[in-house]
């Protein structure tokens, strides 16, 4: 795409996007380009809805993914090349989101204690200490942890957001264990391989995966489900919803109340239907 590509970048920066959102959306017009084998400028309206087309009933893409192509395309359209782009829009298939399957404090646990990696160990406790997004725990400085106010500081959240999070007694002691075995001079979970680097997203996952599959942990879902963990059991221990809000850096609590419905708590408390019923057991 050579200029066009440099401009939507530029345009990407300006607005303060994130690094993992600019990426997304350059791919979702290269994509473009490399369908029709031309410059997206170039293209009609027509040949844009076709695409998008393509992605929904050839490619097959997951909701999410057709969601995140779309946004690339309008961005790339209305903001970079200021065209109209309500012409080119088409409903987005609305697909099956599935709730996300949630480990128990006995599994969050067991994912612990099968994990000898001091390192690996200190990441994974605090993924779920603090409810961090993957991006944000391998981001996490030293100097983010703050004993005096035992609180954890999140910088350059999603959409650019910075936040506190909890601290607890238990993490820092074993964080404490880590840096003195590990002394992290700058990011606190270098890369073993660039140490003046954080460690990527991609270890992370492996590391989560390798762990559950230790741990003997059969439930679906990546690492991102420690951060599920958290607001489930924060929820069932009785917080309340706003603080879990401001501790997740949810910009809407709608977000936030999905959780409710994933807590045990609220499910224990409601009686079955079938329990209703008058029916004496057989003899």
């Amino acid at each position: 795409m050579g200029e066009l590509r440099d401009r939507m970048e530029r345009d990407l920066v300006v607005r303060g996007l994130t690094e993992n959102t600019c990426r997304a959306y350059l791919a979702a017009v290269k994509g473009l380009a490399a369908y029709y084998r031309r410059p997206p400028d170039q293209l009609t309206d027509a040949e844009v809805r076709q695409y998008q087309l393509h992605l929904i009933r050839e490619r097959k893409l997951a909701w999410n993914s057709c969601r995140v192509a779309v946004f690339g395309l309008r961005f790339f359209y209305r903001v970079t090349l200021g065209r109209p782009w309500d012409a080119m829009q088409i409903p987005l298939p609305k697909g099956d989101r599935k709730r996300p399957a949630i480990l128990s404090r006995e599994q969050v646990w067991r994912l612990f204690e099968t994990t000898a990696n001091r390192k690996h160990r200190a990441l994974l406790m605090t993924t779920y200490a603090a409810g961090l997004r993957v991006g944000e725990v391998v981001r996490l400085r030293v100097q983010n942890l703050d004993s005096d106010r035992m609180l954890i500081r999140v910088e350059g959240g999603k959409g650019r957001k910075d936040r506190d999070t909890l601290l607890s007694e238990q993490l820092l002691v074993e964080l404490r264990q880590y840096w003195r075995m590990f002394r992290p001079a700058s990011w606190l979970f270098p890369s073993r391989r660039y140490p003046d680097r954080p460690l990527d997203r991609a270890s992370a996952y492996h590391i989560y995966c390798q762990a559950k599959a230790r741990a003997r942990i059969t439930k679906a879902g990546g690492i991102h489900c420690l951060r599920h963990a958290f607001a489930t059991h924060l929820i069932e221990a009785g917080i309340d919803v706003l603080t879990i809000q401001q501790l997740l850096g949810h910009s809407n609590l709608r977000t936030t109340g999905n959780y409710i419905h994933l807590a045990r708590g609220g499910l224990v408390r409601s009686r079955s239907a079938f329990e209703l019923l008058s029916v004496p057991p057989k003899t």
